[in-house]
């Protein structure tokens, strides 16, 4: 696995150059401290004395309430401690930060005097690529700058500048005119903070006699107006035809990482090739803000929220009374297994936990499925699960009864809101919220009387106000009624045990955009999600029996 690591430089009056370092109280009553740039704004309204700070510009959904040293999430409310402590004063760097450098480095006099070149694995490479790059050219080839002072890289891959008796470079960076590929491209290697007062040049500068783009006043662009220039001519060369190699996360905020993408860069370059860049895209969980005005109640849809309590009282039933709505008794079994002991049929049931009242040795065949177990079995079964008057097949998983779940009392609440979802430009979305609180464990949970945990709530979720849309939403509060929405049980993404956790009907929590896969635009999603609801027994029929 390769993975980037940079080093940045910090002024001397910030967070890390005083040695203050941010934390915030874990579950486990430990302190976790706050990523460098969000400790380096924490620290700053704190010198100004501001009574609060609320990170949502950087990101970050919380408040920092100097007052009472605390801080609040501002969907869900929880507070937690913060501290604020002394830590080893950050290095001093001397002298001036190393300006960049762009490669190849044009013909003329050397700005500054020649360094010893870094020996490592690396650097090799790209020297060598270097060579073969501006082989046959005349002027002196400049090794890299040491380690030491090396700033953060931000490696940025330009296309081939405009060949022989091609036009310039317009204001916005599109080429106009025959684009070429030329072996003598420029990669531009760039701190990722610039000094303040740093002058930008223009986005490129008129071809000289020669015919080249001159390199001068490339080397002058700052970081952003590079990555705005590189992509503006990489749609140039997409629209003309030249095959391209996109390389895929510019600015660094996926694993797999922009010193891959310049490496990528240099070689693609060397065999001569255009490397374009493209930008990952961002997270877009919530939509725009909406005020109360603009939420509106769905039509066709009573009400705007549904609440859950605690589990019905079941009635006073035998599970041998329940099942035998659904079974027939079968006088001469066939010889095969019971998959749910796995003893013959003709054999007493293998079951060897609570005894039922049941004989061991009857046999039953499901009504609609046809499917044959011991009675024995099915009992235990029974007994094992929810017990609230249904049964499903093990083999096929026909439902029978009203299939009902463990989800804890919570509220669900459910609106339009007028902003259109990606894939779904001409409806409206249906916004439901999911709220649940922690709480004690029942007897039909997991750990009886043991508490458990409710993490991300409330949840937002998005449907878009189709037909379809709507109709998915009347079966979701079915299921919500029957309590199989949510369930208590070990987090797949945490590894967190005693805690809620979504029951096998995926929703979409992305608002505008499909990042982790519970976004839009996704054309499958109402029906994969009917066909989830499907199995759990839910159907339009359903409605009616809610109704009834």
């Amino acid at each position: 696995t390769l993975r980037p690591v940079r080093r940045n430089y910090y002024d001397p009056s910030s967070a890390p150059g005083k040695g203050v370092v941010w934390e915030w109280e874990n579950d486990n009553g430990s302190w976790t401290p706050y990523d460098m740039e969000v400790g380096i704004t924490i620290q700053h309204a704190y010198e100004k004395q501001h009574p609060w700070i609320d990170l949502t510009s950087i990101g970050f959904s919380y408040v920092i309430d100097f007052n009472t040293m605390g801080q609040i999430n501002r969907q869900t409310q929880r507070q937690r401690r913060v501290r604020r402590r002394l830590d080893l004063i950050y290095p001093m760097v001397t002298g001036t930060l190393p300006k960049a450098q762009s490669w190849p480095v044009s013909s003329g006099p050397a700005t500054s005097p020649p360094m010893s070149p870094c020996s490592c694995p690396q650097c090799v490479l790209v020297m060598s690529v270097k060579a073969a790059v501006v082989n046959g050219s005349t002027g002196p080839l400049q090794p890299p700058v040491t380690r030491k002072n090396l700033p953060p890289p931000g490696v940025v891959r330009l296309p081939p500048p405009p060949g022989s008796g091609a036009k310039p470079l317009d204001s916005t960076g599109t080429i106009r005119g025959p684009v070429k590929t030329a072996p003598s491209q420029v990669i531009r290697r760039q701190a990722s903070s610039v000094p303040t007062g740093t002058t930008v040049g223009s986005p490129a500068s008129p071809p000289g006699p020669n015919g080249k783009t001159g390199r001068v006043a490339l080397a002058t662009l700052n970081r952003s107006n590079l990555q705005r220039l590189a992509i503006a001519q990489s749609r140039v060369l997409i629209a003309s035809g030249v095959p391209t190699v996109p390389v895929k996360n510019l600015n660094g905020s996926s694993p797999v990482n922009p010193a891959l993408a310049g490496i990528t860069g240099i070689l693609m370059s060397a065999a001569g090739l255009p490397v374009c860049l493209t930008r990952p895209p961002k997270l877009v969980l919530h939509p725009p803000p909406v005020s109360k005005s603009e939420i509106k109640s769905i039509p066709g849809v009573s009400n705007t929220s549904r609440k859950t309590t605690k589990k019905q009282a079941k009635k006073g039933k035998t599970p041998e009374e329940v099942l035998k709505k659904y079974l027939q008794k079968v006088r001469h079994p066939p010889d095969e297994d019971c998959t749910i002991c796995m003893e013959r049929l003709t054999a007493p049931s293998g079951y060897k936990g609570p005894q039922p009242t049941v004989k061991p040795d009857l046999v039953g065949k499901l009504s609609r499925c046809g499917h044959i177990y011991h009675i024995y079995c099915l009992v235990a079964m029974y007994n094992n699960g929810n017990k609230d008057g249904s049964l499903q097949c093990p083999t096929c998983k026909t439902i029978y009864g009203v299939k009902t779940g463990t989800q804890p009392p919570g509220k669900m609440e459910y609106h339009l809101i007028p902003h259109s979802l990606p894939g779904h430009p001409d409806c409206k979305t249906i916004r439901i919220i999911y709220s649940i609180p922690p709480g004690i464990q029942g007897p039909e949970h997991p750990n009886p009387g043991k508490s458990f945990s409710a993490r991300g709530f409330p949840r937002h979720c998005y449907l878009p106000d189709s037909e379809k849309g709507r109709k998915v939403l009347k079966l979701l509060l079915v299921a919500w009624d029957r309590r199989l929405i949510f369930a208590i049980g070990t987090s797949s993404t945490t590894g967190e045990s005693d805690t809620v956790i979504w029951n096998e009907v995926h929703h979409k929590t992305e608002f505008g955009s499909n990042l982790t896969g519970h976004g839009y635009p996704d054309a499958n999603y109402l029906d994969n999600v009917l066909a989830e609801l499907a199995a759990q027994g839910i159907s339009e029929d359903s409605t009616a029996q809610e109704k009834d």
